[in-house]
């Protein structure tokens, strides 16, 4: 993959994502695919925040979109290589303080494979 298609994939996933568009955002992903959170920690400790799989993730995301209806991410930098993007944006939740969040997307065959999300 090249670092423009992997950063035209990281683009749907924020699309998707502030849309709160659930079966958009898992069509990015590979049936397999794994990610970890902080947030996934905290509310699912039996998870030691990685969870696999698209029904994991429809569950996860459900969950947050369902909880945050106001949640929005606002992209501040994108970084691609030929097998990843590092993303950095704001987490903005009405009546919360921003976030800032960092999170890297491992990609392969236009798929994310591995999410990772990082933050305070």
């Amino acid at each position: 993959m090249s670092a423009e298609v992997n950063l035209s994939i990281a683009y749907k996933w924020f699309d998707a994502f502030n849309q709160h568009n659930l079966e958009q955002l898992l069509s990015l992903y590979d049936e397999q695919a794994q990610h970890f959170s902080p947030k996934l920690k905290i509310r699912k400790p039996e998870t030691k925040g990685f969870v696999r799989g698209k029904e994991a993730l429809r569950e996860w995301w459900k969950d947050a979109f369902d909880r945050l209806p106001t949640l929005h991410y606002k992209v501040t930098s994108l970084t691609a290589n030929s097998d990843r993007v590092f993303m950095e944006y704001i987490r903005n939740v009405e009546g919360e303080d921003e976030m800032l969040v960092a999170e890297v997307l491992e990609i392969y065959e236009n798929k994310i494979l591995f999410s990772r999300v990082y933050h305070g």
